[in-house]
């Protein structure tokens, strides 16, 4: 049986509680900005000094300037991001944020949908597709050895179900490659921490395939 392969994503969600969940836009990381800045004013008594566009020297006077970070814990960002179990187990090491996360316990993935995994395994850059050098041969065996694993992992999961064991004990089998969605929120001071510890290097290259594009969209989004 063929196996669910997806890629990992991470997106923004709007922060200002409306409902339908939308994406965050720039509006919304202006918002944001101008929210720092009128409980930033507040220590002073200065709101009404505030304008439309006060945040653009606001920001970086008070905040980037003067390294008055608590005033960013004002504004939160919600992300809603889908990576593999073993990122998950990571990123809810991030004490500080608010995690929901799609649980295997609950979820019966014979009923609701079938389990989907994410591949850790690279090619190798700059090769051809066709390429039949050492390093590509090493690399199209570990897939087929990741594939049978996944499948086997699936089958086996399908095989307890069908025995009559509860999802909670049935997971047993499942990997660390199962897909798995995780809502996460936290103010941006937190955000902050968590892109200089989860976009370098020294971080899993799964954690920095989606963490590095997430900062780009940030920072696209929440100017400074």
């Amino acid at each position: 049986m063929a196996i669910d392969v997806i890629k990992p994503y991470a997106r923004m969600l709007s922060s200002n509680n409306s409902f339908p969940i939308r994406e965050f836009t720039f509006l919304d990381g202006i918002n944001l900005l101008r929210r720092i800045e009128y409980f930033g004013r507040v220590s002073h008594r200065s709101e009404d000094a505030q304008t439309d566009d006060s945040w653009k020297r606001f920001i970086p006077a008070v905040v980037m300037g003067h390294g008055d970070w608590s005033i960013v814990e004002h504004a939160s960002v919600t992300v809603d991001m889908v990576v593999d179990r073993g990122i998950t187990h990571e990123i809810v090491r991030h004490r500080l944020f608010s995690f929901t996360q799609e649980s295997t316990r609950f979820v019966n993935y014979e009923k609701k949908m079938p389990p989907s995994f994410i591949c850790p395994i690279s090619s190798p850059e700059g090769h051809l597709e066709n390429c039949h050098c050492e390093p590509c041969i090493a690399y199209h065996q570990a897939i087929m050895d990741w594939e049978n694993a996944m499948e086997q992992s699936g089958n086996a999961y399908r095989s307890m179900m069908e025995q009559g064991f509860a999802p909670q004990i049935a997971r047993s089998v499942l990997p660390n490659s199962l897909a798995s969605r995780i809502v996460i929120t936290g103010n941006l001071r937190n955000w902050r921490h968590f892109f200089i510890m989860r976009t370098t290097k020294e971080a899993h290259p799964q954690m920095r395939e989606v963490t590095i594009p997430l900062l780009e969209k940030f920072q696209q989004s929440i100017p400074f």
